[in-house]
């Protein structure tokens, strides 16, 4: 689990190209998010709870609710959900709702239609701090097993 201090100096160790963008409130809405970002590049982060653990999966916000038979069928799970709050927080030390692009250590599905984006925007762990970041860099950063 990252601070911002140490998220910052993981991404620029990296060579990332990305800013932290503080807000005065959390972003629980797209109409939150509008006046700090463009909303249609927007990246949450989802975790899940597979027959294999916890795994995250990072989507465009364009793409809308997840379809958890097609994902099953495309990865070879045998179950799949969202994942239990408290078991997220337990096992990566981050709460729903500020689950970080980088830095979760678990193994992620990426959609690879956020390439298409100069930048995207998702959390950093803190939730008056969203990430903005070429989709590239998340996709390098993380430890991807499959992709959309």
């Amino acid at each position: 689990m990252y601070t911002i201090p140490e998220l910052d100096a993981h991404l620029k160790q990296a060579g990332a190209d990305y800013a932290l963008i503080e807000q005065a409130a959390p972003i629980r809405s797209a109409s939150d998010a509008a006046p700090y970002y463009d909303i249609t590049k927007a990246a949450p982060t989802f975790v899940l709870q597979s027959d294999r653990g916890l795994i995250a999966c990072i989507l465009s916000g364009n793409r809308g609710r997840l379809d958890f038979e097609d994902l099953k069928a495309r990865f070879g799970f045998s179950r799949l959900k969202m994942a239990d709050r408290k078991k997220v927080q337990a096992q990566t030390g981050y709460t729903v709702g500020s689950i970080p692009l980088i830095g979760l250590e678990l193994d992620c599905i990426f959609d690879d239609s956020l390439l298409a984006f100069d930048y995207i925007y998702g959390g950093t762990g803190d939730e008056l701090v969203t990430l903005k970041i070429r989709p590239a860099d998340v996709k390098r950063l993380n430890r991807v097993f499959g992709v959309l």
